[in-house]
């Protein structure tokens, strides 16, 4: 019988093995002068979180607690640093409060209410919507140079395509020399069979693009 314990890498292995080559990624970059030591904590971070984002649709999984604290966290500090000029102490902290309660536990609730596991967040799509959505985070809100903000996007997106490949791996049965009904699902161009939430995602990601700053590799 197909049970998805049976075919998916679990979360443990998820995060391991991207916080294992997000450590590689990290000491490269290091080592190549693209970014400086104090740097590469957080872009091993960002590969770890990307290794469990494609799960963030999997109802009451460690994965999508822990993705909603952190874009909560997210959420609130950049509420904080854009709101300072405009509003008082304050008012910037009783935003931020807002936006970490309502993302951690509002948002998640009804995203978790109208997405379906190994779907449109599997996918290529999924990680192109992310990488650019990180890049464009981490430049406009957090006003980093743009070397560093894509260098954030590609950890993110390195993490999405582990956790992908993973979850492909795991579906091939070397033993039985068979594929599993779940072979193909994951590492996937976008989700084929829900149009609208791949319209959704994609015209997403095309918002978020004229944000972006220019490729500077």
């Amino acid at each position: 019988m197909y049970t998805t314990h049976s075919v998916l890498a679990n979360f443990t292995t998820h995060i391991g093995v991207a916080a294992s080559v997000g450590a590689a990624f990290a000491a490269s970059g290091l080592s190549a002068g693209v970014w400086s030591l104090s740097q590469t904590p957080a872009l091993v971070v960002l590969v770890a979180l990307g290794g469990i984002m494609p799960d963030i649709d999997a109802d009451k999984s460690h994965s999508t607690r822990l993705i909603f604290t952190v874009l909560a966290i997210t959420a609130a500090l950049a509420a904080l640093a854009l709101a300072r000029p405009i509003l008082s102490a304050l008012g910037a902290t009783c935003l931020a409060l807002a936006l970490y309660v309502g993302i951690r536990d509002v948002v998640a609730v009804v995203f978790r209410a109208l997405t379906r596991h190994r779907a449109s967040w599997h996918s290529l799509l999924a990680v192109a919507a992310v990488t650019f959505s990180t890049v464009a985070i981490s430049f406009r809100c957090f006003a980093q140079p743009a070397r560093l903000a894509w260098s954030d996007g590609l950890a993110v997106a390195l993490g999405m395509l582990i956790h992908l490949l993973l979850d492909e791996c795991f579906s091939i049965d070397l033993e039985g020399a068979r594929l599993k009904r779940s072979f193909g699902t994951a590492l996937k161009l976008f989700d084929y069979r829900r149009p609208v939430a791949t319209a959704l995602m994609a015209g997403a990601t095309l918002l978020v693009m004229p944000w972006m700053p220019r490729w500077p590799f």
